[in-house]
């Protein structure tokens, strides 16, 4: 926690990913160590995320990508974080993430790369760590 105030994250879906298994489990031990943790629902896109991370005013934005599509996806997101104003929160991604792809998505931003064998317990000792 920083302060009185518990870190809000918005765990997000993005694009065509159907597979939100990940995400639930995610969001729940965030609830359970506690995080305020909106949910976003299934296909979401850049734009929508984006707008609800800022009417959230959340702390931490947190992708679920199992599609393959998360280079694409986080490339189209970066501008309109920065652009609402959401550019100084802390970015991570966590699912079906290659090696390879992790140092590209920390060069867009995002701080935290879970790939899908990532253990909770460190996804939340980072976000506790890290969140502004």
């Amino acid at each position: 926690m920083n302060g009185t105030r518990a870190i809000k994250v918005v765990v997000a879906k993005p694009g065509l990913d159907g597979h939100d298994h990940g995400a639930k489990v995610v969001a729940r031990a965030l609830r359970d160590a506690g995080f305020d943790v909106v949910y976003t629902g299934l296909r979401q896109t850049p734009e929508q995320i984006a707008g609800i991370a800022r009417e959230q005013d959340a702390q931490v934005i947190a992708l679920s990508s199992m599609a393959g599509t998360h280079l694409s996806v986080c490339g189209r997101l970066k501008p309109l974080l920065e652009a609402a104003g959401l550019g100084d929160r802390l970015w991570i991604i966590g699912g079906n993430l290659p090696a390879q792809d992790h140092d590209a998505l920390r060069a867009l931003g995002f701080r935290g790369v879970f790939p899908s064998s990532s253990r909770l317990e460190d996804i939340i000792d980072f976000i506790r760590t890290n969140a502004p």
